[in-house]
């Protein structure tokens, strides 16, 4: 039967070993501080985390699924001059607060699971760190203290404060991409007659919900109110005009685009490409330092809006996995770009089967949560003949960027041939409903 704690309360710790657990409504991370009489660590080998699991008698270990990790602390192993160990709760997500979700628990329990104390950390608004217990010596022995400090000043600046070294961030690390295994034959839908939009009808694109954010909207995205966008003529391009000149496709040897540039989608001998495969890859940036290696998780949207000049006539993205027409499908939602090894997103698009009237296909890559591209790396797209599985042509994006939106690329057709043009413009947008009027000045009539 464990005691339940109330803040500033303390008690008696008998066992050699015990374990500190919490619970918590959100994504989270647990750490630990070990510091002297004077509130600061002896060296950065005090700071126990996700990046270094162990310190003098604490280790960091996996936690239930669903829950931040757990401490364990060998009482007698922590050296003499350590006197508290402090427990601090991190919440994942970019603008998480204690406030919108239920008051973390905090356990302690001895080496065999069996519960010594319970603390409910109550009245938590717009923090998301806190202090919730610590450990601590009293006339040599060991007690436990509720807590249940919260620190507005961020993480860094908690563990600077107590005399932890932060280090500027390294360079960018770079992702070798291993092409996925060939995917089994795609049956594509039956055809649908597509109903084209005019300038002034509305965009079958609403705003996604507002946030918590668990899971991409698996509803119809067209809203009961459409919104009328009617601003679809581009302005004059503020760059100077990419590169005119198409190159060439040579089987075994993938083009590596630059900005601008433009390939013709026919393969050795002349033969037009029909079946193709889009596919847009991203990494989580890693922060520098001691404790920030740890990539914060980035909910990238990979999809395909379709012109006909420059009026919308479709879009495929997360809300809508196939074109109405059926020649475009998306593969799905990857919430973090994280856990595979080569592409994030894929977009596969049957040429042969897209309506004579579209002549403009736009790549679009948008950050539903708001973070910018420079939190990226080795973010690319790559096209894939998705008849033979051979890459054809890739695009690197080179360098982080300040915007929440990039048009990759397009594919047109220019003089009744399709062609590839890597884009690589950021713009601001977190996701199609924003996005989508700001896409006229990408479209080029030929």
């Amino acid at each position: 039967m464990s005691t339940t704690l109330v803040k500033g309360q303390n008690g008696p710790l008998t066992a050699p070993e015990v374990v500190v657990s919490v619970r918590v409504a959100a994504a989270a991370a647990l750490s630990a501080l070990l510091v002297t009489e004077h509130g600061k660590v002896r060296s950065d080998a005090d700071f126990v985390f996700y990046n270094q699991p162990a310190g003098p008698g604490v280790r960091l270990r996996n936690g239930v699924a669903g829950q931040p990790a757990e401490l364990s602390v060998a009482l007698t192993r922590v050296p003499a001059d350590i006197t508290q160990i402090r427990a601090v709760i991190t919440l994942d997500e970019a603008g998480s607060t204690f406030g919108r979700i239920a008051p973390p628990i905090a356990l302690v329990s001895d080496q065999h699971g069996n519960p010594l104390y319970e603390y409910k950390i109550e009245d938590l608004h717009t923090e998301s760190i806190v202090i919730a217990v610590e450990l601590y010596r009293r006339y040599g022995n060991w007690k436990v203290r509720a807590v249940g400090q919260s620190y507005a000043g961020g993480f860094e600046a908690l563990v600077t404060d107590h005399g932890v070294t932060v280090e500027e961030a390294p360079p960018a690390e770079t992702r070798t991409t291993v092409p996925p295994p060939p995917p089994s034959p795609t049956a594509y839908p039956p055809p649908v007659e597509p109903t084209y939009v005019t300038p002034n009808s509305p965009c079958p694109i609403q705003p996604p919900p507002t946030p918590p954010y668990p899971t991409q909207p698996p509803s119809s995205p067209y809203p009961a109110q459409p919104q009328q966008y009617s601003a679809y003529q581009a302005p004059p391009p503020p760059n100077p005009a990419p590169p005119t000149g198409d190159g060439g496709l040579a089987r075994g040897r993938p083009v590596n685009l630059s900005k601008g540039q433009r390939v013709t989608l026919r393969k050795d001998g002349g033969v037009a490409l029909t079946r193709i495969r889009m596919g847009l890859g991203w990494d989580p940036a890693r922060q520098g330092g001691l404790f920030g290696r740890r990539p914060v998780n980035i909910d990238l949207d990979a999809w395909v809006a379709m012109f006909a000049d420059r009026h919308l006539v479709d879009v495929a993205y997360y809300g809508q996995l196939t074109s109405k027409d059926g020649s475009i499908r998306h593969s799905g939602d990857n919430l973090t770009g994280e856990g595979t090894a080569g592409d994030d997103e894929v977009i596969l698009v049957d040429l042969s089967r897209v309506p004579r009237q579209v002549n403009t296909l736009l790549f679009i890559v948008t950050s539903y949560q708001g973070h910018t591209f420079e939190q990226v790396s080795n973010a690319y797209c790559r096209l894939v003949d998705d008849t033979t599985q051979a890459e054809l042509a890739r695009y690197a994006l080179a360098g982080g960027m300040p915007f929440t939106a990039i048009a990759m690329a397009k594919v047109f057709r220019a003089n009744g041939v399709w062609a590839l043009q890597a884009i690589g413009e950021g713009f601001q947008a977190k996701h199609p409903g924003e996005a989508v009027p700001q896409l006229g000045r990408f479209i080029s009539v030929s």
